[in-house]
């Protein structure tokens, strides 16, 4: 058995030393091995040659198959390593951002100086959540979900009623008595699905209003209840978050963004309580005129895109105002208050 091993080493020490290839070595190690079983299986036992190389050819046939085995497990591993290369750099390879279809459905963004391929990326990665999907939210939420806004979240409380269908256009007669949340989304997806839907049938309140707004970038506030004004803008403001504002009764709408963070007042700043029951009808007590949140709802689209791409200027520190009775807009300058709760020096 030693006298084998020997000849093995003297083969691949003089063979490294003498330069000769791995596969000589190897043949010559394989020929040796051929010839201690051909010894061993032709010579009488108890032979000298024979006791010197083992005794055994089975000896030397087991050693040749744990040998196949090493190296058999030596090709795989070295396979498996090859894979594990080879893989994480197709990974790395850039992959498309958009799909041949979103390239066609987006051309009219991607060719605008303003916006181009850079902003409708952003567009794609930003996270936008609309509170109240009813006649503010509903153009809003289409239109965030046509322009390719790549997450969009919804909460309300509501279900479709019959009398919100003359403005609510998210919704449709089909969809009365089900949730605003479930009746937008359905409608979202149809129209884009190409974007993330995420609907939360509640109301915003004080114990989860912070974790959600948490987990995104902007928040639009459609609805027409003060508490839940008053928590979005407290909430919005603490995290640095833009909140755009719109609201609405008869025929004339307003609309402002509120981001202390980056300037300008908070929505406490200009609104410091809330007004007197009878001095601010809702929409089902004073009425509106049908297009009217419409025409808010998508300029509330309109600021909320410009503050994903960074194209133009927001209405930060300053309130749309249109009255559309008389075909007018007209805008007013918003300062910040020093004794704001909220924003001001005496704020958190």
């Amino acid at each position: 058995m030693l006298l084998v091993l020997a000849l093995v080493a003297v083969i691949w020490g003089i063979g490294h030393l003498m330069g000769a290839p791995k596969a000589m070595r190897w043949m010559l190690t394989i020929l040796l091995w051929a010839a201690v079983v051909l010894l061993n299986l032709t010579l009488p036992a108890g032979h000298g040659l024979r006791v010197a190389t083992g005794g055994s050819a089975a000896l030397w046939v087991l050693v040749a198959g744990a040998m196949a085995l090493i190296a058999a497990y030596r090709l795989g591993l070295s396979w498996l390593r090859a894979r594990v290369r080879v893989e994480p750099e197709e990974e790395a390879k850039p992959k498309p951002t958009f799909s041949e279809t979103e390239l066609n459905r987006y051309a009219r963004h991607i060719v605008m100086r303003e916006v181009g391929g850079t902003g409708q990326k952003r567009l794609k990665n930003a996270k936008v959540l609309v509170i109240g999907a009813g006649g503010i939210g509903s153009p809003a939420l289409m239109y965030l979900a046509a322009a390719g806004v790549g997450t969009i979240g919804v909460i309300d409380d509501d279900v479709v009623d019959n009398s919100n269908l003359q403005r609510q256009v998210i919704h449709r007669d089909a969809d009365i008595g089900t949730p605003k949340v479930f009746s937008a989304e359905r409608a979202m997806r149809a129209q884009n699905p190409f974007v993330a839907v995420r609907p939360y049938q509640r109301r915003l309140d004080a114990d989860t209003a912070a974790d959600l707004i948490a987990d995104y970038d902007i928040v639009l506030d459609g609805t027409d209840n003060f508490d839940t004004r008053y928590l979005a803008n407290r909430i919005c403001a603490a995290q640095g978050k833009p909140l755009v504002s719109g609201a609405l009764s008869q025929w004339e709408g307003q609309i402002s963004v509120f981001h202390p963070k980056k300037g300008g007042p908070c929505y406490q700043c200009v609104f410091a309580e809330a007004p007197a029951a009878d001095l601010a009808p809702s929409c089902a007590e004073a009425g509106v005129i049908s297009p009217l949140p419409g025409v808010i709802g998508a300029m509330m689209a309109v600021e909320t895109m410009k503050l994903i791409t960074g194209a133009g200027a927001v209405l930060r520190g300053e309130m749309m105002i249109y009255d559309a009775l008389w075909g007018e807009t007209r805008k007013i300058r918003l300062k910040q208050r020093d004794d704001c709760p909220v924003c001001g020096d005496s704020g958190a």
